[in-house]
């Protein structure tokens, strides 16, 4: 991957590519750039590099190369220039769809070019061979080779486009001219399976927007402006689905706008609502529901009437024709009669889901909504005003159909008012969205209708008539058509008829066992039996039972009450468990669909890879052969030059000749020539040979002779140097000794320079030396002070750190060693407490068992001596003598030990014996009858000096407690 300094740098390079031929090698450079996260912060040089980005991705039609880029475009400019994003979009689908127009044209051009009046003398015999083999017209082909390539393209461009744009509040409305132009795009081409998914990609980009409710940049259903934009996209899908004739995909749009209304919960504007049921009409007749038809027929006419001021009077009473029509031409019997439990019911919630798109509230309720039906219909048409304002023809049939009696005249009356209502209609001028309006598609269906009011008008009069005369009462059909909307009728039960093509006559009335009533003569006959019984023998009503009557009714009431509570119950716990299926499903569904949608993705991604693998071979194979071709031509050229100039028969150029078979030409002539090249060489060496050797034999005493003469000279010429070099010698010596002689007297002064020079620089070199020495020992002296400073801080950092510890460390050792004191003081105290408290609770229980033989005893001489009762309760309390005496009854009434008891209430509690005791404070009773401790106390133990008064030991010291004594202590 190329890297680049600067972004102008990647544009330069990809031009040049660009100006040498190179654009896939261009391509790949940008496409580097952009996904690379070096260059993260945009600048305008982005946005000129997108449009070059672009302008290849469409000229080499690479749709995987363009949606990556744009993606990576639109986290660069996101936050800091999203209007970048958009112009570079509207250039991508501009070029796009400009290449789609040009293929188009050329393909028309070439169609044009080749419409001539004989097409067998311009054609040549390979394109008729192919034209009768494949059986495709030259336009179906030129379309396959020029058209379809770019249509797929901008196909692949705009679900880039949407699926870029799905989730961005700031390019809604981009978003919006999109999947507008995407719409018209299959509109005009007629491509409805492209349509189909360009639906689907909508409805999902909504579905996920309502499930991701957490996305940063997601936008808002809420403001009027977004709510209006989608609204939009779904009525243009709408209108484009009738005009494809798409009738489930445009119910499915229908479905999209309720859904996103209920979403909202928001109601359109009028001028929507005429559009939404305008083209909810158009689906119900095409799918030949006329029931929900005439309701659309209706909500259209109330919204026209309510909304349009500019509405005509004409125009109001073909539209409230059209109502009436529509009404009239619903079947007049139920089709769900004779259905299973299961067809009702989702006959019902099919129903119901229509009734409420039909009302389009956007908060519906199922429990209040009535069901649609053709009695429901006619009565608001009359109570909504629509019978004042239509034809008089559409009036004078409606109330032959539906009020009056005429069972052989009411086809014949029917007959010409069908006539002028089917001649009315046209154009409307003051409601746009129903641009025409034509009554007489209505009139087969009330041909029907009035075929079988007639024959429910004869059946109800005649029990048989004549086939031949039937048949003239009813001029609207033939006999066999006529059978036919019978048998439907009867299969709805809506008439009881019987044909008898014996007798030729037809027999009305249940004569036959077929019939509905004696399907349950039984049932009949038990019902009349139990009525003439209770005729000739009537209950007895007697007064005494009606109470009883009574209530055996509430209690049967009551029950009937609670199994309709149950039944409920169980209904909507089977509805519920129903729903919970339908959601699973519907949840298995999306998740196979999601999960088939990535298979096809990953497939798709898989085959454009492999065809990108498959176009690059062939690219190369392409250029090898193209290469090798002009390698070919360029040998071809070479050997026809060098077989002219040998004087050879050169290649003709009509031969069919490869390159092989070239190669092998040339090697078999340039072996001819190498042959033929050794040949001369070899008769020219031996010519050499021979005039090397004659010259040689010639040449020899010559050489000989110039050797002599060239040696004498050589030797006087040697001899006459010898002697200029010994005169020279000489006289440059003697030159040097007169130079020595002229220079030898200033010699003295030369040394005395010298020494001058000398000691002036060596004077020099010591002061310097001497002050880098101090300088030296200057910085060394500096240094080791600095040292023994902080020799010395840190020393006196850590003898203040270890101080510090030994400290922290005497202190941690004193508290916790008086925390253990403390911990051995408590635990000694609560052992003593312990022991106190046991032996008190030792002395109580003898009290107590002693007091308790007392009372046996004095309950035992009660017994046996009853008339001393009354002395022994006038006995006063025997008082304690000592501390195993037994205790009197007032002790039973003694605090319970460990309680504390003021001291007036127990001088109270106590009688007369409390004025024999001394008087004393406030203090802990432990039990009347305890002995004193004996125990001598100790001087460690303060706590029990203190503790031995309240117990009743002795006489205290103080009247301190022994929280207070503690207190001292410490």
């Amino acid at each position: 991957m190329a890297t680049f300094a600067r972004p102008e740098n990647a544009l330069k390079r990809a031009e040049e590519l660009i100006n040498v031929g190179q654009k896939h090698e261009a391509l790949e450079a940008l496409h580097s750039f952009i996904t690379t996260r070096r260059y993260r912060a945009w600048t305008r040089t982005h946005e000129r590099i997108l449009f070059k980005y672009v302008e290849l991705c469409v000229d080499m039609r690479r749709g995987r190369h363009a949606k990556d880029g744009l993606i990576q475009y639109r986290s660069i400019c996101q936050q800091v220039n999203i209007n970048s994003l958009e112009e570079v979009i509207k250039h991508f689908m501009q070029l796009s769809t400009e290449k789609a127009e040009l293929a188009r044209s050329q393909a028309q051009a070439l169609e044009e070019a080749l419409d001539v009046d004989d097409l067998e003398a311009d054609r040549r015999p390979e394109d008729l061979m192919l034209s009768y083999v494949s059986g495709e017209k030259g336009k179906d082909r030129s379309d396959r080779e020029l058209v379809t390539p770019w249509f797929k393209f901008l196909w692949e461009t705009y679900r880039t486009v949407l699926e870029i744009l799905r989730n961005n509040s700031r390019l809604e409305a981009l978003y919006a001219m999109t999947a507008h132009r995407a719409f018209q795009f299959c509109k005009q081409y007629k491509r409805t399976t492209e349509f189909r998914r360009l639906c689907e990609i909508i409805r999902n980009h909504l579905a996920n927007l309502n499930k991701y409710r957490d996305q940063r940049d997601r936008p808002d259903l809420t403001a009027p402006e977004s709510l209006q934009l989608y609204l939009d996209i779904r009525f243009e899908q709408l209108k484009v689905a009738t005009e494809l004739e798409l009738w489930q995909e445009a119910f499915r749009s229908i479905e999209d706008i309720h859904g996103l209304m209920c979403m909202v919960k928001k109601t359109p504007k009028s001028s929507l609502m005429v559009v939404y049921y305008a083209k909810l009409s158009e689906i119900f007749w095409m799918s030949s529901d006329h029931l929900y038809h005439a309701f659309a027929w209706l909500k259209l006419f109330s919204i026209q009437k309510s909304f349009n001021k500019n509405l005509s009077q004409k125009d109001l009473q073909l539209i409230a024709s059209s109502v009436v029509l529509a009404a009239l031409s619903v079947p007049p019997y139920d089709r769900s009669y004779d259905a299973s439990h299961l067809e009702l019911e989702n006959e019902k919630e099919r129903s119901l889901r229509v009734a409420n798109i039909i009302a389009f509230d956007v908060e519906p309720k199922t429990e209040s909504r009535e069901v649609l039906s053709r009695t429901v219909l006619l009565s608001d048409l009359l109570s909504k005003g629509v019978m004042t304002c239509v034809a008089q023809e559409v009036k004078d049939l409606y109330y032959i159909l539906e009020h009056e009696f005429l069972p052989l005249d009411l086809a014949l009356k029917v007959q010409p008012l069908l006539t002028k209502i089917s001649k009315l209609g046209g154009k409307l001028t003051s409601a746009s969205s129903v641009p025409e309006v034509q009554l007489s598609k209505y009139v087969p269906s009330l041909e029907k209708l009035a075929t079988l009011r007639s024959l429910q008008q004869v059946s109800q009069v005649y029990q048989t008539m004549n086939i031949d005369n039937l048949s003239k009462t009813i001029p609207f059909f033939d006999f066999s058509i006529m059978e036919k909307i019978s048998v439907d009728a009867v299969k709805h039960n809506f008439l009881a008829m019987k044909v008898d093509y014996m007798k030729g006559a037809i027999s009305f009335g249940n004569k036959n066992l077929e019939s509905e009533g004696l399907l349950h003569h039984l049932t009949t006959f038990a019902e009349s039996l139990s009525k003439a019984r209770i005729m000739i023998h009537p209950p007895v009503r007697s007064a005494l039972k009606s109470g009883e009557t009574l209530s055996d009714l509430v209690e049967t009431v009551e029950k009937e009450h609670r199994r309709l509570l149950a039944r409920k119950s169980i209904i909507e716990k089977r509805k519920e468990e129903q729903e919970r299926q339908l959601l699973e499903m519907e949840r298995e569904e999306e998740a196979k669909r999601l999960k088939l949608q990535k298979i096809t993705e990953e497939a798709e991604q898989r085959r454009l890879a492999s065809e990108f693998e498959q176009m690059k071979n062939q690219r190369i194979l392409r250029e090898i052969e193209e290469r090798e071709l002009q390698e070919t031509q360029a040998l071809l050229l070479e050997t026809e030059k060098h077989s002219k100039r040998k004087g050879k028969r050169p290649v003709l150029e009509g031969e069919k000749i490869t390159k092989q078979s070239l190669m092998e030409l040339a090697l078999s002539e340039q072996l001819k020539d190498r042959q033929e090249m050794e040949k001369k060489l070899l008769r020219l060496v031996k010519t050499m040979d021979y005039l090397e050797r004659a010259k040689r034999e010639e040449a020899a005493p010559l050489i000989e002779a110039d050797y002599q003469r060239r040696l004498a000279e050589e030797e006087a010429l040697h001899e006459r140097e010898q002697q200029q070099e010994v005169e020279s010698s000489r006289q440059r010596h003697a030159g040097d000794l007169e130079e020595k002689k002229t220079l030898g007297r200033m010699f003295e002064s030369k040394n005395l320079f010298q020494e001058r020079v000398v000691g002036r620089r060596e004077t020099e070199f010591n002061r310097l030396e001497t002050e880098r020495e101090e300088r030296i020992n200057q910085i060394i002296q500096s240094r080791k002070q600095e040292r023994e400073v902080k020799r010395k801080f840190i020393h006196y950092l850590r003898g203040e750190e270890e101080r510090q510890i030994r400290l922290h460390e005497e202190d941690e050792a004193r508290k916790r060693e008086e925390t253990e004191r403390r911990k051995r003081e408590e635990a000694e105290r609560k052992a003593k407490l312990d022991e106190i408290a046991e032996k008190q609770r030792q002395r109580e229980r003898e009290l107590e068992e002693k007091e308790r033989q007392r009372r046996e005893e004095l309950l035992g001489r009660s017994s046996t001596r009853p008339s001393r009762v009354a002395d022994l309760s006038a006995m006063p309390p025997p008082v304690e003598a000592a501390p195993t005496a037994t205790a009197p009854p007032a002790a039973a009434a003694a605090p319970t030990p460990g309680k504390y008891v003021l001291r007036s209430k127990r001088m109270s509690a106590e009688g007369g014996g409390a004025q024999a005791q001394p008087a004393e404070s406030d203090r802990w009773v432990s039990g009347s009858g305890s002995r004193m401790d004996d125990r001598p106390s100790q001087p460690s133990d303060r706590w029990r000096d203190d503790r031995r008064t309240s117990f009743g030991g002795g006489p205290p010291k103080s009247t301190s407690t022994w929280s207070s004594s503690r207190i001292r202590d410490r």
